[in-house]
């Protein structure tokens, strides 16, 4: 007997009813503090005293991986169910093979052979960007493996982390692994598959020397299992022990009969209309990368199916997507500057009507470039800072228009070079862009009237 006169229990006994297991009176479940309780309990102890309590948490169990499973389905079926119409245009007609890539026919030429050859060298990727080389090796790899593609390719790119221990561990861990001699299909059919698997440095330009070093001897030591490809926009920034072991495949900025072709399929595939007018746009406000001149047409043609009724796209819609300073707008600020602008076929100049200060214009001739005033230039280059143009993309048309212009010196030109090439460099240090584009006004002014 215990205190109070209640009997003491023996603790090794078996449980005599319900109420001793935690039951409810709405199910047979044993209640949240016998179930704590029995928690620490030895699993022998557990089987002796509570059976019901065994069975509860085996069907808990049971619900929760139940439960697991459908969510870990169901995230699956969402995940391949993607409308293509919400894809990025860049993404859907990405190449498949690399047959479909566009104007780098001599880099095509030259992988295609690995396809029957199964030779492959480490690849050094190098070109502007948009030029097509994460699209080539991805197509490349894609034909190489076919459904093997996943465990057979690791990439890296510049989103991820690509120091020295990343190089050291997440890099040698794949690179050491021996691939299967045979991919194995969704069907269980056999498909034959190369030796080797295939890592993808994007951007390889990012990476650390100390990376790029640590990279040199995995790179030998697992190049019977392993290839690499490089890939960057700069192929100066690749030590020379890293760029020696591979084989460099330089990709052209694409060509304007190539662009358009490709950006009419496009236009073609989605029922855009789109005419040679605009085509040029594209292909001139892109200066050869592919990627922005798809992302442009995307953007344009979602802007001209918003308006009510829709209406065609227009030259003038791809260059306030692209940021681009109208010509009218250019035109004025070089004569304000005393730089005389000729008349140019396909310009829009007479299409606007721009007063960039409120004043009358002033033409100017070759005969009349004298100093202009300091408060007409300011005025000038408050109207451009005001209107909100970039100040790169001003410095950039201004400088194609120094260049190109037949009436100016080669002395004069090259001065101009010289203060243009000073303010893209501040304007890259986070200068102030005011200042600089008012510097710019009045030192190619100077250079120009001298």
């Amino acid at each position: 007997m215990g205190v109070g006169g209640r009997a003491r229990r023996n603790r090794t006994q078996p449980y005599a009813d319900s109420r001793d297991l935690g039951l409810s009176n709405r199910g047979n479940y044993p209640d949240a503090s016998v179930a704590s309780r029995h928690a620490f309990a030895s699993p022998v102890s557990i089987a002796n005293n509570s059976p019901h309590l065994i069975y509860w948490l085996a069907k808990k169990m049971d619900d929760f991986l139940g439960i697991k499973s459908t969510k870990k389905h169901a995230g699956k079926a969402e995940k391949h169910a993607v409308d293509p119409n919400l894809q990025p245009w860049v993404e859907k007609y990405r190449p498949k093979t690399i047959d479909d890539v566009s104007a780098q026919e001599h880099i095509v030429a030259v992988l295609s052979k690995t396809l029957t050859s199964t030779n492959l060298q480490h690849m050094l990727f190098y070109g502007p960007p948009g030029t097509g080389k994460t699209s080539t090796i991805l197509a490349l790899s894609r034909q190489l493996f076919g459904p093997d593609y996943r465990s057979r390719v690791l990439e890296l790119n510049a989103s991820d982390e690509r120091g020295i221990s990343i190089v050291r561990e997440k890099i040698k861990n794949f690179a050491r692994q021996t691939p299967r001699a045979t991919g194995v299909a969704s069907d269980g059919k056999v498909y034959p598959c190369p030796p080797y698997k295939i890592i993808i440095l994007d951007e390889a330009d990012s990476m650390t020397q100390d990376a790029q070093a640590a990279l040199r001897r995995i790179m030998e030591t697992y190049a019977r299992i392993t290839r690499f490809c490089l890939v960057c926009n700069y192929v100066t920034r690749i030590i020379e022990p890293l760029a020696s072991r591979c084989s460099k495949f330089r990709f052209r900025p694409l060509d304007s009969a190539s662009a358009s072709a490709r950006l009419e399929y496009i236009a073609s595939a989605e029922n855009v209309s789109v005419n040679p007018s605009v085509l040029s746009t594209l292909v001139s406000t892109s200066n050869g990368d592919l990627r922005r001149a798809i992302t442009y047409l995307q953007s344009a043609a979602r802007l001209s199916a918003a308006n009510v009724p829709p209406t065609p796209i227009t030259p003038r819609d791809v260059q306030e997507i692209a940021g681009v300073v109208p010509d009218a707008v250019v035109h004025d600020f070089a004569r304000a500057l005393g730089i005389e602008v000729l008349p140019s076929s396909g310009s829009n100049e007479t299409d606007m009507d721009v007063d960039m200060d409120g004043a009358a214009h002033e033409k100017t001739t070759g005969k009349s470039r004298t100093l202009r005033g300091f408060d007409l230039i300011r005025g000038k280059v408050k109207a451009l800072i005001r209107e909100g143009y970039s100040a790169s993309q001003i410095l950039s048309q201004l400088h194609d228009l120094i260049v190109l212009n037949p009436t100016l010196t080669a002395c004069q030109k090259s001065q101009c070079a010289m203060v243009l090439a000073e303010a893209d460099k501040a304007l890259c240090d986070g200068a102030d862009e005011e200042l600089w584009i008012l510097e710019i006004a009045l030192r190619v002014n100077k250079a120009v009237s001298s």
